[in-house]
């Protein structure tokens, strides 16, 4: 026969499988925030001059050459004060190619460009939706909350697939 437990040591017990779940809870969700607040950061450096276009230089790039990570082209204005420049570059994705025409806005005082338009919005948020993904597996495994982690895996795979339907 197994001897009973003193009420204190019960007590005790629950009380320090309390602290430990909060603690466990706490920690994640910090986790969590950090993983999403990563992601808005990574996501913002882009998304700021593609979603925040007044006053910025904005037209098309027809992509002549690719070299490496970069491809570049002629930069022709679409918005007033913007001037034509003989060459401008973008960043080298799966869905820039040469001899096709891609809607950009130019970087302040460079000769960067992102592209515009819905494709450049959801391209340029792409971190932040693998930042969804990963925060709902903190969320799920470290929180044990299953249905907040459904919904921020269900944001981030909406994300990211409609980035790649609409590039």
């Amino acid at each position: 026969m197994i001897p009973a437990m003193p009420a204190s040591a019960t007590t005790a017990r629950q009380a320090s499988v309390t602290a430990l779940r909060f603690g466990r809870v706490a920690s994640t969700g910090v986790l969590a925030a950090l993983i999403l607040f990563a992601g808005v950061w990574g996501s913002w450096g882009t998304a700021q001059h593609v979603m925040l276009t007044k006053g910025r230089e904005r037209g098309t790039v027809r992509v002549a050459d690719c070299a490496g990570d970069v491809c570049s082209g002629p930069f022709t204005p679409a918005s007033a004060g913007a001037g034509a420049h003989a060459r401008v570059e973008i960043e080298r994705s799966v869905a820039v190619r040469a001899g096709r025409t891609y809607d950009v806005v130019l970087k302040p005082g460079s000769a960067e460009a992102v592209r515009s338009g819905p494709a450049g919005v959801l391209y340029a948020w792409v971190p932040f939706g693998g930042a969804l993904l990963l925060a709902s597996v903190v969320v799920a495994g470290g929180m044990r909350r299953t249905r907040p982690a459904w919904a921020l895996a269900g944001a981030g795979a909406a994300l990211l697939t409609a980035a790649f339907v609409a590039l």
